[in-house]
């Protein structure tokens, strides 16, 4: 089997059409036309990740995240990211980046979340005018839904503690009503805050907050900050099922590198 045939398959559950501007989803080092050896899933591609590669006999990682975001100007030992490239490259090892365009679909990303939290009644928080997926569902940032039952604010983040095994969270102060309809957005959300306000959510879910955003929920709605790296922690997992469906003889393996680069102080 070809790469190509596996990357194009990840193209039809998520087309690179769906990305944003900013971002670079795609086959970003490799040729489509190689043979693959096996497929290595992970959130982040670093070079643990292209040492477990070679390791598990696999030349084609496909990685949510970038490794190629910005334009590289020198390939010298001084980047992570370059460092990284160079031994994909020395070692035939395919990158693949599967980002916002996975963002933007209602079974991608952030469903993984509203999985966990047994959300209803799913819908794309901040639907793109037009855009439709090849089902006739909305395409966009975010999702919102309703939890099986009302919660108080207390209870929610220490389901959220919980189910997301944090051992620390940051939140607005507790609006003191019940919770029933949650916005969430994997990854930095920021910019959904005001879609999530207009729609009424009771609690946005999210990651990156910076300070001054906090005020922008206004007493309106719970905003909670749960860790970029955690609020995505189960997309690896997502493009391995995926795959697996569509190539269930061939291997299509999840990496065991933990690539979360920040560490809490408990």
């Amino acid at each position: 089997m070809q790469i190509g045939q596996i990357t194009e398959a990840l193209e039809i559950w998520a087309p690179l059409s769906f990305q944003e501007d900013y971002d670079n989803c795609g086959l970003l080092v490799g040729n489509p036309n190689t043979i693959c050896t096996g497929v290595l899933c992970s959130l982040d591609c670093t070079e643990a990740v292209i040492d477990e590669a070679l390791e598990k006999g696999c030349n084609l990682i496909v990685s949510h995240h970038p490794i190629i975001f910005k334009g590289i100007k020198q390939f010298d030992e001084n980047s992570y990211v370059a460092r990284t490239v160079l031994k994909a490259i020395q070692h035939n090892i395919a990158l693949y980046a599967i980002h916002t365009n996975l963002d933007n679909i209602l079974n991608g990303v952030n469903d993984t979340i509203a999985n966990r939290l047994s959300l209803e009644n799913r819908q794309i928080l901040a639907p793109k005018p037009g855009l439709m997926d090849k089902n006739g569902q909305p395409v966009g940032s975010g999702l919102k839904g309703t939890l099986p039952k009302e919660m108080d604010g207390a209870e929610f983040l220490n389901l959220l503690k919980e189910t997301f095994n944090l051992s620390v969270l940051k939140h607005t102060h507790l609006t003191g009503k019940q919770l029933k309809t949650i916005a969430l957005c994997g990854g930095s959300g920021s910019f959904l805050i005001g879609d999530a306000k207009a729609q009424n959510a009771d609690c946005f879910i999210t990651s990156d907050l910076k300070y001054h955003d906090y005020f922008e929920a206004d007493g309106k709605l719970l905003l909670v900050d749960i860790g970029h790296g955690e609020s995505e922690q189960w997309v690896s997992e997502l493009i391995v099922a995926h795959l697996t469906g569509k190539f269930p003889t061939f291997a299509v393996l999840q990496s065991m590198v933990c690539t979360q680069p920040i560490t809490y102080l408990k």
